[in-house]
């Protein structure tokens, strides 16, 4: 509601000052006056801003020519409108003011002599303080409800919901191109030339961004709704880290098989994993990001998934046959990337029980290691067979086999380890071998003769051969 003198028409029905209209401009009469000022001089146009009531008993402007020049000065500065002081310098409203007044429309105001200035000032002083008094009580008012829906559990979608029947508009709030929450259902995604976009300092650039629908009136809550909302994704962040850890600590027991099938099954049950449905894992892994693996959002495809962290990885069980298996893995990868987080997915088979998850997860392990995008595992792999037995130390015997190789090349600088890798994967070629890495046929030899001799197995006899693969797969997928 607006102050009892906030404008040229309520200074002239407000019953003390005795103000009357002389003139017939009454276009600016309903504005709101935005300052009064009081002024003898010729030109007061370098001390107006636009939107005051020029208060002047007109000393200066002796001539018609001083006074109608002195009215085109004020139009041009803005002013709302002229209140002229009687009795002191003229006896009455000079009327070729009055008539420049009609012409450019500014209204003019009778000041009569029994009123001061300084009481018009007053009131219009009041009337902004008033209103300023009575917008800072909505505010904080406004404040208060935004806070207590987080406060009480009601969380983001709760506080979109009061701030968007406060704007009168719709709202939207995205991370990166995700949506993550809606003001209405029927919302969609926003666009530049439909919706103002608020920033959420998160810590993280362009991370978050609130939307506001078109058009609507911000008095200031938007400002604290940004803060608040910054401060609750932190906090959902850090509740996501500290669940991630607490599964993390079940889904590894289960991994390294340090459970009895009954006490799985109720510690997964405990964390969401139903083991009695069929589960996919899927597995992100990221060397120069793997922090931030911890607390990242997933889509919204993911929805229900039970995440995990494990070494550092991003553990994440699904319940699927299957079938959807690839398009969640492609969804998790485009959203970590549209996060800045570079990673590989790995995904895992669909199985039941609890070793039908721990099988999932050395597929997806293995998967991630070799480096594409999205990784479908190999079905039946030898290697996360092995790793899946509790009873097979195969973690150890690589460390065996692989271990000497790994300190001779420290010591030496030499490339044993990557030149038997090669060998494998070409399929025992030397000569394949020497052309990929630009190495004498001779040379080779001799470097598989040195791996021979490290490690007692021999990479050209078959049964050795199989024992060294296994190795170098699980110094990919397991902690050697």
């Amino acid at each position: 509601m607006k102050g009892m003198a906030s404008t040229l028409a309520d200074l002239l029905a407000h019953p003390d000052l005795g103000l009357r209209l002389a003139g017939s401009a009454t276009a600016t009469l309903r504005e709101e006056i935005r300052w009064v000022a009081v002024t003898e001089l010729e030109n007061p146009a370098p001390f107006l801003t636009g939107g005051e009531l020029v208060l002047t008993t007109g000393v200066r402007q002796r001539t018609a020519a001083e006074q109608r020049r002195f009215v085109r000065v004020l139009q041009r500065a803005g002013a709302l409108g002229i209140g002229f002081g009687v009795a002191l310098g003229h006896d009455s409203i000079p009327p070729a003011l009055i008539a420049e007044a009609n012409r450019w429309g500014v209204p003019v105001v009778e000041v009569p002599y029994r009123t001061p200035f300084m009481a018009i000032g007053k009131l219009v002083a009041d009337s902004h303080s008033a209103d300023h008094y009575a917008s800072l009580e909505r505010l904080i008012a406004a404040h208060q409800v935004l806070a207590r829906s987080l406060l009480t559990g009601g969380g983001l979608q709760e506080l979109l919901r009061h701030l968007g029947s406060m704007l009168g508009t719709e709202l939207i709030l995205t991370q990166f191109t995700a949506q993550l929450y809606a003001s209405s259902p029927e919302a969609g995604m926003p666009s530049m030339d439909r919706w103002v976009p608020f920033p959420i300092p998160t810590g993280r650039r362009d991370a978050c961004t609130l939307w506001a629908k078109k058009p609507f009136e911000d008095t200031g809550i938007i400002s604290y709704a940004q803060n608040l909302i910054s401060i609750e994704l932190s906090n959902l962040m850090k509740q996501r880290q500290a669940q991630r850890a607490l599964t993390g600590q079940v889904v590894n027991d289960v991994v390294r098989g340090t459970l009895d099938v009954d006490e799985a099954s109720r510690r997964l049950a405990g964390t969401g994993i139903n083991s009695t449905k069929r589960n996919v894992v899927l597995l992100a892994e990221s060397a120069a990001h793997h922090r931030n693996l911890r607390g990242t959002t997933l889509p919204a495809a993911l929805d229900g998934a039970v995440t995990a962290t494990l070494d550092r990885d991003l553990v994440v069980v699904v319940e699927d046959d299957g079938a959807r298996a690839p398009a969640l893995g492609r969804a998790l990868y485009d959203h970590l990337t549209e996060a800045g987080i570079h990673a590989t997915v790995g995904i895992g088979g669909s199985y039941t029980k609890p070793n039908g998850l721990r099988w999932s997860y050395f597929e997806a392990k293995e998967a991630a290691g070799r480096g594409l995008d999205v990784n479908e595992p190999e079905r039946l792999s030898i290697t996360s067979l092995l790793l899946a037995s509790e009873d097979v130390p195969l973690a150890d015997m690589a460390g065996e086999a692989i271990g000497p190789l790994v300190r001779f090349d420290r010591q030496h600088g030499a490339e044993l380890v990557h030149t038997l890798e090669t060998y494998l994967n070409l399929n025992g070629s030397v000569a394949q071998v020497a052309e990929q890495l630009n190495l004498h046929r001779n040379t080779v030899r001799y470097r598989l003769g040195q791996i021979a001799e490290l490690t007692g197995y021999d990479p050209a006899v078959t049964a050795d051969r199989v024992q060294l693969y296994l190795a170098l797969a699980v110094k990919k997928v397991a902690k050697a």
